[in-house]
């Protein structure tokens, strides 16, 4: 299964928050501006307010030596946060995977949501149109597989919804301008990028395409600017306040009351998770564990987990699922965040050995380290061992 990742952008987004207010503002040349001090700069324009010549960027002396007509407004922090915060737990009904980038940016993880909404087209039109009809104001959304195409989509195309298929991001980028490669703007290779004329993506991924030539001439930004114009971003989408988390979810293949299903889905997120707790050396004193039902609605569940080995964090986690599953509804999705961490010393005992179950679960975790795109389950039952590759 590829990642899905969404980025919704209300573009002018200061602007359309002040037009919303005030209905007035509509028809009228508006320029915001970060300060009335003469030093200050212009962040967003109506179109009106470029008709009279204004830029972003113009410094508000410029602005009202040159201003006959237009409304300059002082920028309005406090009445952008509230409406930007509105606007996150709308898409956060959608998935619970958010991503704040700015005022009026986000980013989405709707991976496998495919299996609840008809096509990540419809989900996208959903979500717009929930924003239009409960906030009254215009997005943008860009959907692929990773974060940085998705972004660029919605800064570039005109259309509400912009889909990216799989494959096609270094030919979506291609005849894009330079500088919406990120790492184009780092100042030695701007230099470069100007001084060998590179207008367009496609001019920089002829030129990385020879890695010995891209090493020699962008040197450590080499790398990254070689995955940047094709396309690829191996970043997530993390919730702002869950950055130290580890924060797993399973959406299930169908909605579903059967708790063998249920188990099966959890059981595989409770493995990833109680690998990267070894991979720390830490446990977690804050579980959380969120059951979203096919109705909307969502219960959830609080323990601990103490330690880091396959078996006790799946009895954890299927201990606090069946704490928070009060409802006969079928599930959607269950949504599982650690926090909280703490060290935890692997002691060596003199007289007890490890047991069956941390054998195991250390002989995995070396495959999954070799072997990394390679998704490992096991049993420990029989002791058997299954995989696929992702």
């Amino acid at each position: 299964m590829h990642p899905t990742v969404f980025h919704l952008r209300l573009r002018d987004f200061e602007l359309q928050a002040e037009r919303r207010i005030d209905a007035a503002l509509i028809t009228r040349p508006v320029a915001i501006i970060s300060s009335h001090h003469q030093n200050g700069t212009v962040i967003s324009l109506s179109k009106e307010a470029e008709a009279e010549g204004l830029r972003k960027g113009m410094k508000v002396s410029l602005v009202r030596q040159m201003n006959h007509g237009a409304r300059i407004l002082p920028y309005n922090a406090t009445l952008y946060s509230r409406i930007h915060e509105y606007i996150h737990k709308i898409v956060q009904r959608f998935t619970p995977i958010v991503e704040p980038s700015g005022y009026g940016k986000f980013y989405m993880d709707m991976t496998g949501m495919n299996r609840i909404y008809p096509s990540d087209e419809e989900a996208g039109i959903r979500i717009s149109n929930k924003v239009q009809d409960e906030v009254g104001l215009s997005t943008y959304l860009g959907i692929s597989q990773n974060k940085l195409v998705s972004r660029i989509s919605t800064s570039v195309i005109p259309d509400p919804i912009h889909r990216i298929i799989t494959g096609d991001e270094a030919r979506f980028l291609s005849p894009l301008d330079s500088p919406v490669i990120p790492t184009v703007h780092q100042p030695s290779v701007w230099k470069l990028v100007q001084f060998m004329i590179l207008r367009q993506v496609y001019h920089i991924q002829s030129v990385v395409d020879k890695t010995a030539d891209a090493q020699y001439l962008f040197g450590k930004y080499a790398l990254s600017l070689t995955r940047e114009v094709r396309g690829q971003d191996m970043s997530v989408v993390r919730p702002p306040l869950l950055k130290d988390h580890i924060l797993k979810q399973a959406v299930m293949k169908e909605d579903t009351n059967d708790t063998t299903k249920i188990y099966f889905e959890l059981k595989h997120v409770s493995e990833e998770i109680a690998f990267q707790l070894r991979q720390r050396s830490q446990v977690a004193k804050s579980v959380r564990l969120e059951i979203h039902y096919t109705d909307g609605f969502k219960f959830e569940a609080k323990g601990s987990c103490m330690k880091h080995n396959d078996t006790f964090v799946l009895e954890c986690l299927w201990r606090l699922f069946e704490r928070a599953n009060h409802r006969r509804n079928r599930v959607r999705s269950i949504l599982v965040d650690i926090s909280q961490f703490i060290y935890m010393a692997d002691q060596i005992e003199l007289f007890k050995s490890d047991t069956k179950q941390d054998r195991i679960s250390n002989a995995v975790d070396i495959l999954r380290k070799k072997y990394k795109d390679i998704n490992f389950t096991h049993n420990f039952g029989d002791a058997h061992v299954s995989y696929h590759s992702i």
